[in-house]
């Protein structure tokens, strides 16, 4: 009669023995968590270097003057530019640029109304990295008629008569034009001068007679950047 009343009581004292042994180390459990949580919480609130860094750029000017005089805007270099971006006219470091609009320069014919790339004919293409005959054409070229006006794409200095060389000969058919900004060679010109300042839109020589030599070719004016690189996105 009296087992089974004294078995269910030692049971149960052996649970509640149980649960009051597990009662501290299940505290430390639960306060260790606390406390992590609390510690990953001050993290999160606290704000990184490189978030707080990209604060301070966007508080930047975006019309700082040695970027808006030259037509363009001061924005994070990760922006989408639809034209071409420049170093060094803006604050904020290497992140930060000057992006210049496309299509900012002038018509190079006179009497046209856009720039229009010469297409392919049996002489080659007129585009930017077009290959003729092995070589790469580092160039553009702009259709023009025979003896039409050439005018300044942009406002500028002229540097003077620039040249290539054709097989064994270096032909001087060429004037440079500079800014602060662009660089550019331009080619089968024959220039009014050749040294001063011109502005965007005057007339600075006039096209060679390209027919003459090569017959049947599309009559252009060639366009260079110093650097080599692509002046499409500004014609």
């Amino acid at each position: 009669m009296l087992k089974f009343p004294l078995a269910v009581t030692l049971t149960a004292c052996l649970l509640l023995f149980g649960v009051a042994a597990q009662n501290p180390k299940n505290k430390a459990e639960r306060k260790g968590i606390l406390k992590a949580e609390k510690g990953k919480r001050a993290i999160n609130n606290r704000p990184s270097e490189a978030r707080r860094n990209s604060s301070e750029i966007n508080r930047l000017p975006r019309n700082e003057p040695g970027c808006t005089s030259i037509g363009g805007i001061c924005q994070k270099r990760s922006y989408i530019c639809q034209g071409r971006y420049l170093k060094d006219k803006c604050s904020g470091g290497k992140t930060r640029q000057c992006c210049i609009p496309a299509a900012a320069w002038d018509v190079l014919c006179a009497g046209t109304h856009h720039n229009r790339v010469r297409a392919c004919d049996r002489f080659g293409c007129g585009g930017f990295n077009a290959r003729s005959e092995g070589a790469i054409h580092k160039a553009v070229d702009v259709v023009c008629d025979d003896y039409g006006i050439i005018t300044a794409p942009f406002s500028g200095n002229l540097g003077g008569p620039v040249g290539r060389k054709a097989g064994h000969i270096f032909h001087y058919d060429g004037i440079k034009l500079s800014n602060s900004v662009h660089c550019v060679k331009i080619f089968n010109v024959r220039p009014y001068r050749y040294t001063g300042p011109i502005g965007q839109g005057q007339a600075l020589g006039y096209l060679l007679p390209l027919q003459e030599t090569f017959s049947g070719i599309t009559s252009h004016v060639e366009l260079q950047m110093c650097d080599q690189s692509d002046p499409t996105p500004f014609i």
